[in-house]
């Protein structure tokens, strides 16, 4: 009885293993040029482990996929706790578009966003999830805290959900499509925080 935590705290090692490897190498060779021999040898394990874990390379890949919507947990709980204080509102909601804007300027969210859009064609339906489960869960939790402040007369919103995608479209305009097409993250810190302040200062001129 004693043994089978050891088994299992094993698998669930080799099992982060072959997703942080696969990840790195879809990333660096994207879906097509990606095999399974190219993952088991960087996770350090065979590639009948690969299998044993991830029955085929898109079950695999949608697995990586997935997962990151489960990091943006920690900022959607942020979108739904913005504080109502109308003296602090524009310092509060310049600190929420900061976080915002570091989590979906992250490197590897951005190189994941590219990947993802590059197979968008073979895999729409992943793709659709994905977006649906991150981005679109992000809008519609910020949605519904912008529809709270309006109830408390700090806002003044006819469609929250419009103006959500106005919030975020201020904020990452820029950067992400910056790297988008040019491959790469450009983006300071002092370009974020930039942006954050001149976004949240912009979404209140158009709906406090």
């Amino acid at each position: 009885m004693e043994k089978e935590p050891m088994v299992d705290t094993r698998s669930a090692r080799k099992h982060e293993a072959i997703l942080e490897a696969a990840t790195s190498v879809f990333l660096d060779k994207g879906y097509a040029g990606t095999s399974m021999d190219d993952i088991a040898k960087l996770a350090a394990v065979s590639k009948q482990t690969v299998y044993k874990h991830f029955s085929d390379k898109e079950k695999l890949f949608a697995d990586i996929v997935l997962a990151t919507t489960d990091r943006l947990d920690t900022t959607i709980d942020l979108l739904a706790d913005l504080p109502t204080d109308d003296a602090n509102l524009e310092e509060n909601l310049t600190r929420l578009a900061r976080q915002f804007l570091t989590t979906l300027t992250d490197p590897r969210v951005i190189q994941l966003r590219r990947l993802i859009i590059a197979n968008a064609d073979a895999f729409p339906e992943l793709g659709t999830q994905w977006y649906e489960q991150g981005f679109q869960r992000g809008l519609t939790t910020l949605a519904a805290t912008f529809q709270r402040l309006t109830d408390q007369g700090l806002l003044r919103i006819d469609d929250t959900l419009l103006a959500a995608n106005h919030f975020s479209g201020l904020l990452l305009w820029i950067p992400v499509n910056r790297a988008m097409f040019t491959g790469s993250t450009q983006h300071t810190e002092a370009d974020l925080d930039r942006y954050a302040t001149a976004g949240a200062r912009a979404f209140l001129a158009a709906y406090r």
